[in-house]
Order: C-alpha cells, then structure tokens, then sequence
C-alpha cells in the first residue's frame, strides 16, 4: 500500500492528515485521488466507511485555491447528518491551506448561511434542497465552480432529489470535474453519469475491504438487571478512547444515559427525540472527541461515521443480523481496528445465532484482556439486487416502502416491531430496513410481501397512520 505522500498531495495537506491521524490511505482513497488529482472525472462505488470522503476531499483541497474569495467546489448531500460530517472532515483537511468551508442545509435558518456565503466561502458542502434555494435566491453564485461532488447519489434516488440534483447540476460550469459516489450502482445512477460526467473512470472498492473484517467480536452474557453493572465493567476494562452503546429504544437510551451521566461519565445522548439542533450538537460534541462515551438508537447506526471510535457496545442485541452488522461498522473505520462487545440476555440466545450465522462466525465470550481474530463477514446483498434470501437460502424477498422516517422519529425497531405486530411476521424475516429522511424501506418474504402491505398499512407508530406499499420493482 502507498503512503499519502505518493499519492501526490502538496506538504500542507500531508501536514492536516498528521494533525487527524491518517496514516495510510484506504484502497478507494489510493484509487480515486491521483485520478481526481488529474482533473479526470470519477464513478466511486464504495460504502460508508471505506474512507470515501478524504477521496474526494483532498482532491478539492489541492485544487482551491484559498486567494480567490468565490465558490471554487460543491459537495451535494442527501441528509444534513452527512453534510456535517462531510464539513468537519473538509475543515479539518483544508486547516493547514487555510480553505474556507461553508455548510448549507434545511433545517437551520437560511439568513445565517447567507451570510457566510457572503462572507466568502470556497467550498460549499449542502443538502440538495437548500442549494437550490441558495441558488434560486442568488445567495450561491456556481460561476467559479469547477469541483463537484455528488455524495451518496444512490440515497438521493432514494429520496426522489435527483431531479433537482440535474437542476443544481446544470446551474454548475461545463467546464467542470465532477466526482459521482454511491454505494450501489441504479441504472437511474448510471444515466445521470452518462449525462453529467465527461469520459468518467470508475473506481469500485470490493466489500472484502470494508470495515467489518478489522473488528474483534465478542459477547457477555448478563441478566436484565446486571446490564448496566455488566456495562460498567466492560468500560472500566477496555477504557475506550471514543464509544458507541447501542439501546433498541429511546426510554433505554434515556435511562442508561443519566446512570452513566450520575456515575460521573462523560457521555451523551442520541436519539430521535431530542430536535434536530440538539441531536447536531451531540454530533459535533462527539465527532470533535469532547465526549468520549455516547449512548444512542440506531438512529445513529446511519449518521455518524467517526474514524477515531474503538469500540461499539451493544447494550441490547440489535433486532436484526443486518443491524448488527450496521452498528459494528461504527468503529474499526478506514482500515483500523475496532471491538464491538455485545450483551446478550439468556432469553436472546436464538438472536445471538441468528447474528452468529449471518457473520459466519461464533462471537468470542468477553473477558477483560480476551483478544478475537477478526471475522470474515460475508458481503451482504446491495439494496437495489435480486433475489432477496430468505433464511432457508432459497426464498426470494420483496421490498417494501412506508411513508414514514426519520423525521417523523421512526426507528428501525419501530418498523420491526410494526411487521411483527400487525402481519405476524417473524421479526427475524423482516431485513435490510432503511430508515431515510421522509421514508423507510424493508424487505420481507416475496411470498409474505402482499399481506404484509394489507396489514401494515394504515397501522399506527408514533402516533402516525403508516402509508405502505410495494416497491416499484
């Protein structure tokens, strides 16, 4: 593997890296920057975690240039979680050159992010809709723009903005170099590549490299009342530099936080409860490294990806084996390694096996000190392929869309739970729940899918009637 260095990036960028410890770059980072350092466009199918955002990152911090006061890049978002994130690692990188980083997005008042754009501003990271806006009011002139970036493009299929991300595209120079990121690759994906890039290369990262396979494994086995005693030991045996604990419900979240929070810890909170001001600041809190220790629900599972946590807890076992996988890859990101330990009651044996056969492995039973060789976790299937498996490998499934999400505070466990309820459906058969934005999608038996939808449909979870149906195929 190469270092940095020899990827061509100028001695103020190598400096940043330092100052946030990357040490070596991932295999889509080795592939995508000499390309973008080029000038070439680029199609990167890579998942989170693969280190995709230094890709593009560096890249645009080598070609702004920071005496120039105009908008010289563009990294388009398809939620505000990731446009923060994005902003936090673009400044971190831009630091040393002295690049100026304005995020754009919905949900905070318009006034304040024009004015920084009118306060200068070289690098744009925003949601889709409020660049438009921006662009539509004239706060966000595109004329110098000659870097963009489309992150995440499948999910904003997904959440129906790729009409307006053509429109923001079109406002944007010809001349420009345009980098395309998605996890999966749509034909939706690969027309609007075919129409907004010129000659594009494509660089695709194996799932074989993803950040699952750096991640030891274990499991302590605690009655519901010893959990949190459990817990308290697990922390004071492995003193995590930055932690993760998992609960499947916001009141656990709640409860667990404040007896941590009263044994003197510093530690936060996130869930879908909390406005999204708040559920912001805990974010940068904890991405910035000022709290350590963060308890939250898998709402979390989809907006934080922070390389510098070591440890991911499972205080209660996930609802599903594709969850488990989601929350451990919380930590040994871009190539480090990570331990994941997860609590597991008497009465949860039959979803510890489930996990257990989904990872292809036998988790290590914990003890302070106990080392695991990281398994090999088997590529999972991309949201967009078919068949779905079933658990006797050889039942097609069916995707299934609902007209509720994360802004209507909907968690994975509610859809669950909501399936199980209202169809009778083994929670276990109900997989790849995708809680987006304004909508969340899931996939149960093809033979189930149609009662399913009768069922569920209509139903109520937090406080809303659910409106479900098949997706189109």
């Amino acid at each position: 593997m190469s270092s940095f260095a020899d990827l061509g990036l100028s001695e103020p960028t190598l400096l940043a890296l330092q100052d946030v410890g990357y040490e070596k770059p991932s295999p889509i980072q080795e592939k995508a920057i000499p390309l973008l350092l080029q000038g070439l466009d680029i199609i990167g199918q890579a998942q989170t975690g693969s280190g995709k955002t230094a890709a593009f990152g560096l890249p645009i911090i080598e070609y702004v240039d920071p005496g120039h006061q105009a908008v010289q890049a563009l990294v388009l978002t398809p939620t505000r979680e990731l446009c923060i994130q994005v902003t936090q690692a673009l400044r971190a990188y831009g630091a040393r050159k002295g690049v100026d980083v304005v995020a754009v997005f919905g949900g905070a008042p318009i006034r304040s992010q024009q004015a920084q754009l009118n306060n200068g501003g070289h690098v744009v990271v925003g949601t889709v809709g409020r660049v438009k806006d921006l662009i539509s009011r004239g706060s966000l002139l595109l004329v110098d723009c000659r870097f963009v970036v489309l992150d995440e493009a499948d999910e904003m299929l997904d959440l129906g903005f790729l009409e307006e991300v053509e429109q923001i595209l079109k406002a944007c120079p010809a001349g420009r170099q345009t980098a395309l990121f998605s996890a999966t690759m749509p034909p939706e994906i690969r027309k609007l590549a075919e129409r907004y890039l010129y000659d594009p290369q494509t660089v695709k990262v194996e799932a074989k490299t993803l950040t699952v396979d750096t991640v030891e494994q274990f499991r302590l086995e605690a009655k519901p009342d010893e959990k949190a005693d459990k817990l308290l030991e697990v922390l004071k045996a492995e003193r995590p530099e930055q932690a993760i604990v998992f609960t499947r419900t916001k009141v656990r979240c709640d409860q667990l936080y404040k007896k941590l929070r009263d044994r003197g810890m510093n530690v936060k909170a996130l869930h879908g409860d909390l406005s999204q001001g708040q559920r912001d600041g805990v974010m940068l809190a904890f991405k910035g490294g000022r709290v350590p220790l963060l308890v939250a629900t898998d709402v979390a599972a989809r907006g934080l990806d922070i390389s510098t946590v070591t440890h991911v807890i499972n205080f209660d076992v996930p609802t599903s084996p594709d969850v488990y996988v989601h929350r451990i890859g919380r930590t040994g990101r871009i190539g480090r390694s990570g331990r994941a330990i997860t609590l597991v009651e008497p009465r949860q044996r039959k979803e510890l096996k489930a996990i257990e056969d989904h990872i292809g492995t036998t988790l290590t039973e914990w003890t302070p000190g106990a080392s695991a060789k990281p398994p090999k976790v088997k590529e999972r299937p991309r949201r967009h392929s078919k068949p779905r498996l079933s658990r006797n490998g050889d039942e097609p499934y069916r995707r299934v869309v609902a007209g509720a999400g994360l802004a209507d505070g909907i968690e994975v466990a509610d859809v669950v739970q909501a399936v199980t309820r209202e169809a009778g459906l083994d929670g276990e058969a109900v997989r790849d729940v995708r809680v987006l934005q304004r909508f969340t999608l899931f996939s149960v038996p093809d033979s189930e899918a149609e009662r399913v939808v009768r069922a569920v449909d209509g139903a109520r979870v937090r406080g809303r009637r659910l409106r479900v149906e098949l997706a189109r195929t």
